[in-house]
């Protein structure tokens, strides 16, 4: 597995090339199954996967503790990186989104309770409270790295200028955003934004939500506990059908270059820079292991090509969630 580096100076973290997205482990894709998630985590380190995404609301903070148990022993091996801001209560309700320093704070605390470590890699504020200002809660990350809680800070769905702003108080080393042949917003200000500060880019649904490995073209494939039917307006109704066009084309692409379709839009990704480094989410091993293996996926300039013409800027129909009010643009 190579290796990628995230920001710049004193605040870079060098990650593998390719990360595990561990959500779909616990919540919102399915029944989860415990003893395959553990396997697939410990799986990924035997291939050389050192990135690991959690979040404490993903469960909620089951996640955190599925982690928690099988990671520890790798600790000098992988980079943990966990979230705040997306409230939830013990019971799964979502309460809102928090970003004032004293809720920092105690999420932090509780974060690293869960995760059984003494320190976070990467911290990364989930979603910006846009009743807080932005100084206040990446002051409070600071705090915590000032008192070796956490390592390094991150964003997530952040706009260009909450960006710039963050990166005023404290170096910032990673942007966490979706980003994917069919999810390409962020090109036109703020990955540009990015490049210019010096912070990295970690890339979240690259294979948009699994609809790009083909295996989600009919409405009945999600399912039970699937969230993906109703959350996702691109996955349903009028808009699946516009969509589906798309994985044709990609699966046509990728018969051509040998690979998988899932493979082709992962090498894709690896494809925009030295400085993004995506993190496909799986919960099974068998997914872990394709997804892994498209490293060494060579895309030529031909089928890169093909894939610009087939996939531009704003292709997808319909809007990535339900709701946009969360995401800070």
């Amino acid at each position: 597995m190579r290796t990628r580096t995230l920001g710049s100076g004193d605040w870079a973290l060098e990650v593998s090339e390719q990360g595990l997205g561990c959500m779909g482990m616990s919540e919102f894709y399915g029944v989860a199954d415990e003893t395959e998630a553990a396997a697939t985590l410990t799986r990924a380190v035997e291939l050389g996967v050192t990135f690991f995404d959690t979040a404490d609301m993903y469960g909620p903070f089951t996640n955190e503790q599925l982690v928690g148990r099988v990671l520890p022993p790798h600790r000098d091996e992988v980079v943990i990186a966990t979230k705040f801001g997306n409230v939830r209560g013990e019971q799964g309700e979502f309460l809102g989104i928090r970003g004032d320093a004293a809720y920092v704070r105690e999420a932090c605390d509780a974060s690293l309770r869960r995760l059984g470590v003494d320190h976070i890699d990467l911290y990364y504020q989930h979603r910006v409270d846009q009743t807080v200002a932005i100084e206040e809660t990446v002051g409070a990350m600071a705090e915590l790295v000032a008192a070796g809680k956490v390592r390094h800070l991150g964003l997530s769905e952040a706009s260009a200028e909450t960006i710039r702003r963050a990166h005023a108080v404290h170096p910032i080393t990673a942007l966490q955003s979706e980003y994917s042949l069919w999810e390409r917003s962020l090109e036109a200000e703020i990955l540009p934004t990015l490049r210019e500060l010096g912070i990295g880019l970690v890339p979240y649904s690259p294979l948009g939500r699994g609809f790009l490995t083909g295996k989600l073209g009919e409405p009945d494939t999600l399912g039970d506990g699937d969230f993906r039917a109703v959350a996702f307006p691109r996955m349903a109704g009028e808009h699946l059908e516009s969509n589906r066009s798309l994985v044709e084309e990609l699966t046509a692409i990728a018969g051509d270059v040998g690979a998988e379709p899932a493979q082709v839009a992962l090498a894709w990704v690896l494809s925009r820079g030295d400085d993004v480094a995506p993190i496909p989410g799986t919960k099974r091993r068998r997914w872990l292991e394709q997804n892994v293996a498209a490293g060494d996926v060579q895309l030529s300039p031909q089928v890169l090509e093909r894939l610009e013409q087939a996939f531009p800027p704003g292709v997808a129909a319909g809007d990535r969630y339900q709701s946009m009010a969360s995401i800070d643009r």
